[in-house]
């Protein structure tokens, strides 16, 4: 109910994916306790990530179109769907006038987007960035876009328990999700000095591109386990220290496969014994959001030492041989851990934290 955070009459003006920005933005001021003022405004920044944007916007109003003409188009129709709208609304809301920018690389947008906020902090530009993502394609084009490209899993409608499966042997594609997710990345210093509290540390950013195809990732996982690499050599940890793997782990057959491959590659040896799991397994694909979706997760798999299972595998795929966390979910100690998003068009991000 966005109405709860938004006035109704801005409501009207936001695409539903702006909207959930805008409602995750206030749920994170609040729980960081990071207060704006004329002092931090502009060493603030919003930096987020989104895949599509005002999909749904575009349907409406197409709609409206074609059925009444081009005079019942709102002034708002452009501002509403535009992708940066959503950091732009988030600045406004919030009072942030330190960089302000959006970034779109399909599946891997909020992950990148974290990982630019953090670029920016080290450099000194910004003492703080609320960053994450947010998508809302759960539309009749979106899904069936997604389902003609034979993405999106649709044999299990009447037990949909078993359609999002990743790494499984009859796995058959994503769910479609839609939400938010966003966290104030912070210096040290500032956190330090306000007190904040600190879920956690992000110690080291990979990102690279396969050059290889417009939907498929690379067939020997290069590109992937080449991000993984990077994130390692920045946070300066040898493979045998990561605990823990939030895969991107789609439930397709080619991500599932090549991204076992890049981890093999990246972590060599250590990767029989590093616990793997899918977070999509639980809650679907958002999409541009999932990278941030799954970056909290893996902040709350370091706080509690809970790994949570792979939700619906039962039967990994013999060349999906590593430990996804399949029956069970997994309690242990977690010092490090990585998390991976891949993006159509070979785009290819990873955090350690």
């Amino acid at each position: 109910q966005p109405e709860e955070v938004i006035p109704a009459k801005l409501c009207r003006r936001m695409d539903r994916f702006v909207q959930f920005a805008v409602c995750s933005a206030e749920q994170l001021m609040k729980d960081s306790g990071y207060s704006i003022d004329e002092n931090n405004a502009e060493n603030t920044g919003v930096i987020l990530g989104v895949g599509l944007g005002g999909l749904h916007t575009i349907e409406v109003f197409h709609s409206k179109l074609m059925e009444s003409g081009p005079s019942r188009i709102s002034p708002f129709f452009i501002p509403m769907l535009i992708s940066n709208m959503a950091p732009g609304q988030v600045a406004i809301n919030t009072g942030a006038k330190g960089p302000n920018l959006v970034l779109t690389s399909a599946c891997a947008s909020s992950l990148h987007a974290i990982g630019h906020a953090y670029s920016e902090i080290l450099l000194g530009r910004c003492e703080a960035v609320i960053t994450g993502g947010m998508e809302a394609t759960i539309t009749p084009m979106g899904i069936s876009g997604f389902t003609s490209m034979k993405a999106l899993c649709t044999q299990y409608d009447d037990t949909p328990q078993k359609a999002s499966r990743p790494f499984d042997l009859t796995r058959a594609g994503f769910v479609m999700s839609e939400g938010a997710a966003m966290l104030m990345l912070e210096s040290l210093e500032s956190a330090k000095a306000r007190g904040a509290k600190i879920y956690a540390e992000v110690t080291g950013y990979g990102a690279t591109g396969d050059a290889y195809h417009i939907t498929s990732p690379a067939e020997d996982g290069k590109g992937a386990a080449t991000a993984m690499s990077l994130a390692m050599r920045e946070g300066g940890i040898k493979p045998s220290q990561v605990d823990y793997i939030n895969a991107h782990g789609t439930s397709t057959h080619h991500n599932d496969l090549f991204e076992t491959r890049a981890i093999k590659l990246a972590l060599g040896d250590a990767a029989k014994d590093v616990v793997i799991n899918s977070t999509k397994s639980m809650i679907g694909h958002l999409l541009g959001a999932a990278g941030g979706v799954e970056f909290i997760a893996c902040v709350k798999t370091i706080q509690d030492g809970f790994i949570h299972q792979t939700v619906g595998t039962k039967e990994t795929d013999p060349e999906c041989d590593l430990n996804y966390a399949v029956g069970a979910p997994v309690e242990k100690d977690v010092n490090y851990v990585l998390t991976n998003s891949l993006g159509f068009g070979g785009h290819n991000a990873t955090l350690l934290l």
